[in-house]
């Protein structure tokens, strides 16, 4: 290693000799001394590599060595930089949320990027979804809050044409200006099951105008998983006018022959060369009226990064279990009492064993911020094992507090964490392994092999609820899961309810009875109280779960558009049918006989009140978990013509929006789909 370390280091002056050698005029593009090169990157100063060689900290580049050659990326996140113009612009890689189906399981992920100071170019770039079902959002901040996004729905791929994105197979809409961060959402109204195997995924993403063309062929495949979009962001010096920056001499950018030029994007201003001049406007004597043909030769410099990467690599595993709080989370270990005694910190090498080194036939998915493994430990336990991505190093400690949190649940219906890795570049969590699909595979889908009877409806209902309450009520710190529907209600082999899911849960602190959060959850099952609100609590959990038992009572899906306008929306059909004293009409006569009519109607009747507008008016999870295990218990009758909607009297009777085609709008989420162009309308709140 030392060997080569010298010959790669004499070969290092020589190029450098060779540099001096050339043509004295050729004019600079990064700061004397400074690294000029990330990989295939050239690093033109304001930015830089560190200390003086960029302007500010906002234009930081960091030159990761740990890949081949070296990639350049912002600041000290994970946006990998293309291309970088001192015309203002630069262009970074962003990926595409996705999500995917098949008869079993579910596969999500959600992009999010944050540019904090940079802003994303409204005209060179759109937001494009893909899909026979899907609905698509993308929102973030620009000085406040803001939501656009598009519909995509077919029947048939054949329906289908190439390079259009007209509301068919594929939806394009634009950005709003000065955006500087967003986070995209996707969602399928029906699970995809009306058009697997043809479409299996949902697709959306950022990417510059002229980089993607759509084609029907996109719609059958996974592709778009680990598929990288190129997107231009704006930049600019401070965040005043030129006429107010000349004015400050002292920290004025522009050089010598330079224009000072506005942004029309944003806030601040950017620096250009005279006409006939060339270089670097930032630096001085920057601009030159030469050529600067010789730049080609600092190449050499990226010699010094891959040399660098020798030096890492034996500190990364420490270096990484730092980054990762993995500190922290043993002196919390050490300190709490009451976290259950098999949680365990595993180390690289045995996930790497049990995963045969992440072998992608190991890969059981990918979900919101990471991979799913199947892993074999040691012990021949089967787990799942999910690599988690922190974004934001600031919140290593509330990622560290929440997995304390996870640890303390010890519930036989929750699906259980058994612990984690922190010495790999993004963190490791290990759970249990749960084999028997989802509730909603088994209610749903044709090919399943049973649509579970009744009594096993009953008490997975039960199972579920007595998760809840104990989520709700007896752990440590009260957890809100805020996406309860069938699709997160696992089944192992005995067909025992394992609640799953929490990358939208929220930790509710001891003082508080609500939070105030972006919205976020599955149409048809998410509140319409917390919806207008933003005020998340306890009963939005307790809609949800409403609406599931709506759901395994009729065997019918929350939202469907193959229904009549009246009866897409299950949880509004199902009330309005109670009133109308017509439960007989919507139960599933699968599982409707003269033995437990007594059992379906009480359980219709708690489900309306798990509904109810104001969340103050429905019982506790708790009071549900209760009552239903108190339902099980209950002797079976025939059938009587009592009155089945009860007293109930206020339930979300709201008239349901006009449609167009299979879309919908739904006032309540503030959004609607324009009947021309069959988008998302772009809309402004107030930032909470």
């Amino acid at each position: 290693m030392g060997l080569i370390r010298s010959v790669l280091l004499m070969q290092l002056m020589i190029f450098l000799n060779v540099i001096l050698t050339v043509k004295a005029s050729t004019p600079a593009v990064a700061k004397p001394g400074c690294q000029s090169r990330g990989g295939d990157v050239i690093i033109p100063y304001p930015f830089g590599t560190g200390g003086d060689c960029n302007i500010t900290e906002q234009f930081l580049i960091t030159c990761n060595t740990s890949y081949i050659p070296n990639k350049a990326f912002l600041g000290n996140g994970n946006l990998e930089v293309i291309n970088i113009s001192t015309d203002g612009q630069l262009r970074i890689f962003s990926n595409a949320s996705y999500d995917c189906y098949n008869t079993s399981y579910r596969n999500w992920f959600y992009y999010r990027l944050q540019l904090y100071k940079f802003s994303i170019n409204n005209n060179k770039n759109k937001f494009t979804a893909i899909g026979c079902d899907t609905y698509a959002r993308v929102e973030g901040y620009l000085g406040q809050h803001y939501a656009t996004g598009c519909l995509s729905l077919c029947n048939n791929i054949t329906d289908v044409s190439n390079g259009s994105c007209s509301g068919i197979g594929c939806c394009q809409t634009s950005i709003p200006k000065g955006v500087m961060s967003y986070n995209i959402t996707i969602e399928s109204y029906e699970n995809h099951v009306d058009v697997l195997p043809e479409n299996p995924c949902s697709f959306a993403f950022v990417a510059e105008n002229d980089n993607y063309i759509f084609s029907a062929s996109d719609l059958r495949g996974s592709n778009f998983k680990d598929k990288q979009f190129p997107v231009t962001v704006d930049w600019t010096i401070g965040t005043t006018s030129c006429k107010e920056a000349k004015m400050d001499t002292k920290n004025f950018a522009c050089q010598e022959n330079s224009n000072c030029v506005d942004s029309e994007n944003n806030s601040g201003y950017f620096c250009k060369c005279f006409k006939g001049y060339e270089g670097n406007p930032y630096l001085p004597n920057g601009c030159q009226g030469s050529s600067i043909g010789f730049l080609g030769l600092l190449l050499g410099i990226v010699s010094l990064c891959w040399m660098l990467r020798q030096r890492q690599i034996s500190k990364l595993k420490d270096a990484y279990f730092l980054q990762n709080g993995g500190i922290l989370l043993r002196e919390e270990l050490s300190k709490r009492q009451g976290y259950r005694e098999d949680v365990k910190v595993f180390t690289a090498e045995e996930l790497e064993k049990a995963t045969n080194n992440y072998h992608e036939s190991r890969i059981l998915g990918q979900g919101g911020q990471g991979t799913v493994y199947k892993g074999i430990l040691a012990d021949n336990r089967i787990v799942a094992i999910k690599k988690s991505i922190i974004g934001d190093p600031s919140q290593v400690e509330q990622f560290i507090n929440e997995i304390m949190v996870l640890y303390q649940i010890n519930h036989k219906n929750v699906v259980k964490l058994l612990g984690c890795c922190l010495e790999t570049q993004v963190p490791l969590l290990v759970y249990e392994y749960i084999t028997n699909g989802t509730v909603f595979h088994h209610l749903h889908n044709d090919d399943a092999a049973s649509h579970l009877p009744w009594e096993t409806r009953l008490r997975i209902a039960t199972e579920t609820a007595e998760a809840l309450s104990y989520l709700h009520s007896a752990a440590s710190i009260p957890i809100i899961h805020r996406d309860i529907k069938l699709a997160n209600i696992l089944l192992d082999e005995n067909h025992t309810a394992k609640v799953s899911d929490f990358g939208a849960s929220r930790l509710i602190p001891s003082d508080q009875a609500q939070i105030t959060t972006i919205v976020q959850g599955t149409f048809g099952y998410l509140d319409p109280e917390y919806m207008l609100t933003s005020l998340l609590t306890e009963k939005s959990d307790v809609y949800s779960f409403g609406v599931v038992l709506m759901e395994m009572l009729t065997g019918q899906k929350v939202v469907c558009f193959k229904r009549s306008e009246e009866s897409r929306v299950l949880a509004m059909y199902f009330v309005s049918l109670m009133k109308e004293n017509r439960l007989l009409d919507i139960l599933d006569p699968r599982v409707l006989n003269d033995e437990n009519v007594e059992q379906l109607k009480e359980v219709a009747t708690l489900a309306c009140r798990c509904v109810r507008v104001k969340g103050e008016e429905r019982p506790t999870m708790k009071e549900v978990a209760h009552e239903l295990a108190g339902l099980q218990a209950l002797p079976k009758h025939p059938w009587s013509k009592n009155n089945l909607a009860g007293e109930e009297s206020e339930y979300l009777l709201g008239k349901f929006p006009s449609t167009y085609n299979d879309g919908v709008t739904s006032s309540s989420m503030g959004m609607g789909y324009d009947s021309i162009n069959n988008k998302i309308t772009f809309e402004l709140e107030g930032a909470r």
